[in-house]
C-alpha cells in the first residue's frame, strides 16, 4: 500500500472536495481496490475488497501523522466504506461526521452524506464536467442567449447549480429517485437558485411528451448510471435516449453525454450517436480530472460533447 501512504504523506488539506488517491485508474496495482477521498472535514477511504483490521490500523496512523501536520490540534475525523460481492458498508473510524454536513466546489455549495451508502451526494470524477458546463452557460451573458438545459439522471443536481449560477434561463432536473431530488432542492436552496429550476421524479423513458414540451433545449446534460436495474442499462437503453436528442435540441445546443463503465469505451457512444443520431457533431471529449488518472482512457470515464446544426456557437 505504499503508492496511498504516499499520497497520504504529500496530501494537502483541500478547501474543496476531491480525490486524493485514485487506486482504481490502475497505476498502482497493488492499490487498485483502493480511492481516499476528501468531504472536509471528512476523509473517506474506500476498498472494493475487505481490508484487514492491520491494514486500517496502518492507513489510520498515517492518516493521524499527516493530518497532525496540515491542522494541529484538531480530531481526525475518517471514515472506511467497503464495497464488495454487491455489498456496502461503512464504519466511522476517527471522529465525528458532521450533520448536516456541506462542502463546496469552485463556490458552490453541496450537501453530501458519507456516513451510508455508495454514493455520497457530489461525484467527484465529474468535477471538468461542471466546470465546462458552467463556462459554457456563462459565455452565453445577453439574456435573449440565456440558455435553457435539460438535466437527465439529475441525481442531487449539481450540474443544474452551477448552470443557474453561471446564468442559464431555467434548468429542468429529471431523476426517478425523490430522495436525490430533494437534496438536490437543498443544494438549489443553499446557492440561491431555486426559483430558476424545476425537478421531475419520473421514469424518463415514459416521460419524453413532458421533456419535449418544456424545449426546445440549448444545453441536455445526459449523465446516467452504467447499470442500475429498473432505472437504466448502458447498453440497451442509451440507443433508446441517443434517438431522442435531436428532437430536445434548438438549433446550435450541445449534449453533454456521459458514460462511467470501464468495460465500455469511448467507441460505444461515438458509434451510436454516428448510427442514431448523424446531424449531431461531434465535437470533443472532456478531460477528466487530474486527480483521476488512469492507465487507459479506454476505461476512464467518457464526457462527449456533440453540437446540433446548424450555425456558430461560443467556443467551448
Amino acid at each position: 500500500m505504499q503508492p496511498l501512504f504516499d499520497a497520504i504523506a504529500s496530501m494537502s488539506a483541500p478547501v474543496d472536495a476531491q480525490r486524493i488517491f485514485h487506486g482504481r485508474g490502475g497505476l498502482h496495482p497493488e492499490c487498485a481496490h483502493l480511492s481516499l477521498d476528501f468531504f472536509p472535514p471528512v476523509w473517506v477511504l474506500t476498498s472494493f475488497k475487505p481490508a484487514t483490521d492491520g491494514e486500517l490500523a496502518a492507513i489510520g496512523a498515517a492518516l493521524e501523522r499527516r493530518w497532525s501536520q496540515l491542522a494541529p490540534g484538531e480530531t481526525l475525523q475518517w471514515v472506511f466504506q467497503c464495497r464488495h460481492e454487491g455489498q456496502s458498508s461503512t464504519q466511522l473510524m476517527g471522529g465525528s461526521v458532521p450533520d448536516p454536513h456541506w462542502v463546496t466546489e469552485e463556490g458552490a455549495r453541496y450537501r453530501v452524506n458519507v456516513g451510508r451508502g455508495q454514493n455520497h451526494g457530489l461525484f467527484l470524477d465529474m468535477a471538468e464536467g461542471r466546470r465546462w458546463v458552467r463556462a459554457f452557460v456563462k459565455a452565453r451573458p445577453d439574456a435573449r442567449s440565456r440558455v435553457k438545459v435539460l438535466n437527465l439522471f439529475a441525481y442531487t443536481c449539481a450540474f443544474s447549480v452551477v448552470a443557474l449560477q453561471a446564468g442559464a434561463r431555467h434548468v429542468t432536473n429529471l431523476d426517478m429517485s425523490k430522495g436525490a431530488l430533494a437534496v438536490g432542492q437543498q443544494n438549489h436552496r443553499a446557492n440561491g437558485v431555486l426559483a430558476g429550476a424545476s425537478f421531475l421524479p419520473h421514469d424518463l423513458f415514459s416521460s419524453w411528451g413532458k421533456i419535449a414540451r418544456g424545449g426546445p433545449y440549448g444545453l441536455v446534460i445526459v449523465d446516467p448510471p452504467s447499470y442500475q436495474k429498473g432505472s437504466f442499462v448502458a447498453t440497451k437503453d442509451y440507443a433508446r435516449l441517443i434517438k431522442r436528442l435531436p428532437d430536445l435540441l434548438e438549433p446550435d445546443g450541445l449534449v453533454l453525454l456521459c458514460l462511467n463503465a470501464p468495460e465500455l469505451g469511448p467507441k460505444f457512444l461515438q458509434e451510436q450517436m454516428s448510427a442514431l443520431a448523424p446531424e449531431l457533431d461531434f465535437v470533443k471529449r472532456l478531460a477528466n480530472p487530474s486527480t483521476f488518472p488512469d492507465v487507459s482512457d479506454e476505461r476512464s470515464l467518457k464526457v462527449l460533447v456533440y453540437r446540433a446544426p446548424p450555425g456558430v456557437q461560443p467556443e467551448v
